[in-house]
C-alpha cells in the first residue's frame, strides 16, 4: 500500500513540476529525444545483427 501512495505522490509532484517548468521541460525534451532515438536505433541494429548471426 505504501508503494501505491508513494507512487501517487511522485506522479502528482512530477505533473506539478512539468506544468511549473514547462519551458525547461521542453528544452530537456528537445535535447533528450534525439539521443533516445539514436540509442534505440543502435540497440535495434545490434539486436538485428545478433538475430541474423543466430539464424546462420
Amino acid at each position: 500500500m505504501a508503494h501505491i501512495i508513494g507512487g501517487a505522490v511522485a506522479a502528482v509532484l512530477g505533473l506539478v513540476g512539468i506544468i511549473g517548468w514547462w519551458d525547461n521541460f521542453g528544452d530537456f525534451l528537445r535535447g533528450a529525444l534525439p539521443l533516445a532515438i539514436l540509442v534505440g536505433g543502435l540497440i535495434a541494429i545490434n539486436t538485428g545483427l545478433k538475430l541474423a548471426k543466430d539464424k546462420k
